[in-house]
């Protein structure tokens, strides 16, 4: 076997965590996806196959601001959406992403918005 791309690195990577990491209706799975120009969070119930709440980066007030200012208030408001919705507890989700930058950003300003993971 050859050495694997960084894609098909992140994909083995988010394979095994989604082996591990589940949400369940008490405890949804914040999942964090991202591109070059866009992140994306959303939190999930995997028991019914359902998103409870979602945000992204792409939504139109977010447009202009730098990329880690972007995940920063995408963070904040998944989390608001999350509790309006009664999620308080998540299990995260970094989807092969390495925690750091924009991720740890997201993660960081979900948690000082009241999210617990």
């Amino acid at each position: 076997m050859g050495k694997l791309s960084p894609l098909q690195a992140r994909k083995r990577r988010q394979r095994r965590i989604r082996g591990r990491v589940t949400g369940t209706a008490d405890r949804p799975r914040l999942a964090v996806s991202r591109s070059n120009m866009r992140i994306y969070a959303q939190v999930i119930d995997d028991s019914r196959g359902h998103t409870v709440a979602a945000a992204a980066s792409l939504e139109a007030d977010l447009r202009g601001m730098t990329k880690a200012e972007a995940a920063t208030e995408v963070g904040k408001r998944v989390a608001e959406r999350a509790k309006a919705a009664g999620v308080d507890q998540v299990v995260f989700d970094r989807g092969g992403y390495k925690y750091h930058g924009r991720v740890k950003a997201l993660a960081d300003a979900a948690r000082d918005a009241g999210l617990v993971f």
